[in-house]
C-alpha cells in the first residue's frame, strides 16, 4: 500500500481540510503531517511551489488541494462519475479555491490596512461568492452542489462557511454568511451532521 503524507497548517480548517475530511471518509490510511507557520517558512522554498498543503505518495511531493479533493473524493466516493455532475463540483471548488487565493494576500497586513483589505473582502469578494455559491445550491436541488449526494465541493463549501462562521478571520463578520444566504449556514450544519464528517471531528477533538 503506498505510504501517503499530507503537509499542512496545524489549523482547524483551511485548504486541506476538505482532503483531511475526504480521506477519513474513505477510510484512507495517511499522515497528517501539520506545521507551524514558522515550519512552513523553512520548508517553503523545498515544496513544489513553495506552498501548502503538499501530498507525499512513497517519496514523491505533490501539489494542489484540488487536485488532491479530487483524488481522494474519487477513492471515497465523494466526486461524481457523470461529467456534467463532476463539473458542477469542480466549479464550486475553483471558486471557493479563488477565493482563497484573495483571502491569502491579507496576511501579513496590520492595523488599518489590514482591516480596509478585510472589509473589502468581506463587501465584494466573499459576499460575490456566497451569492454564488447560494444560487448554484438552489439550483441542484438545495441540498446538496452536485449528483444529489455528499461530494467534496459540499465538504470544500463546508469548511469555507464554517470557518467564516467562527469568526478566525479579523475584521470579517461571523454573521456575514447568515446575511448574506442563510441556505448556506443551513447547509453547513447538514453537512457537519453527516456521518463521516462528524466522525472526523469527533476523532481530531478526541486527540
Amino acid at each position: 500500500m503506498n505510504k501517503i503524507k499530507l503537509t499542512y497548517f496545524d489549523i482547524d480548517g483551511g485548504r486541506a481540510e476538505p482532503t483531511r475530511i475526504a480521506m477519513s471518509i474513505g477510510g484512507i490510511d495517511f499522515e497528517d503531517h501539520r506545521i507551524s507557520f514558522s515550519e512552513f517558512g523553512r520548508m517553503r522554498a523545498s515544496t513544489p511551489l513553495n506552498a501548502v498543503p503538499t501530498l507525499e505518495i512513497d517519496g514523491t511531493v505533490y501539489t494542489q488541494s484540488n487536485a488532491m479533493n479530487r483524488y481522494f473524493g474519487k477513492q471515497a466516493g465523494l466526486y461524481p462519475d457523470d461529467p456534467w455532475q463532476a463539473f458542477r463540483c469542480d466549479e464550486v471548488m475553483e471558486a471557493l479555491e479563488d477565493v482563497m487565493h484573495f483571502t491569502v494576500r491579507t496576511f501579513g497586513l496590520q492595523g488599518e490596512e489590514l482591516k480596509a483589505a478585510r472589509q473589502k473582502l468581506a463587501d465584494e469578494t466573499f459576499t460575490k461568492c456566497i451569492k454564488f455559491l447560494d444560487v448554484r445550491l438552489e439550483s441542484a436541488g438545495g441540498k446538496y452542489f452536485a449528483d444529489g449526494r455528499l461530494t467534496v465541493a459540499d465538504l470544500k463549501s463546508f469548511v469555507w462557511i464554517r470557518s467564516l462562521k467562527s469568526g478566525v478571520l479579523d475584521h470579517i463578520p461571523s454573521d456575514l454568511p447568515d446575511r448574506v444566504a442563510p441556505r448556506l449556514v443551513q447547509h453547513m450544519e447538514r453537512i457537519a451532521a453527516e456521518p463521516g464528517v462528524a466522525a472526523y471531528y469527533a476523532a481530531i477533538n478526541a486527540n
